[in-house]
């Protein structure tokens, strides 16, 4: 397993709204992630600076470079596009996160 950590950024005032949107995520969204090996799957949020931290665990990494050429990925990230930062094709605008410590 392979861990990969991430830095997103919600717009001011909608972390009830991103709350919602994950807790009701579409089963279909949930599928595709588990069939390309995503494991868990956290967000965490710092409600003072308004960015979302991501700690996913995956069986490899390239199967996550798949995930951004597919319909339900792109119709989710058009979805969340008007409460968070991103790009021109609607991607989270993300940032990777070095890991600086980990304890067994």
């Amino acid at each position: 397993m392979e861990v990969l950590a991430f830095r997103m950024k919600l717009f001011p005032g909608y972390a009830a709204e991103y709350k919602k949107r994950h807790d009701e995520i579409w089963p279909e969204l949930k599928s595709l992630l588990k069939d390309h090996g995503i494991g868990q799957y956290r967000i965490y949020l710092d409600e003072e600076s308004h960015f979302l931290f991501s700690v996913m665990t995956l069986e490899n990494m390239s199967t996550v470079n798949n995930l951004s050429n597919n319909p339900i990925m792109k119709k989710w990230w058009a979805f969340m596009k008007d409460i968070m930062e991103t790009n021109i094709d609607d991607s989270p605008v993300s940032f990777p996160l070095e890991k600086v410590f980990f304890m067994e």
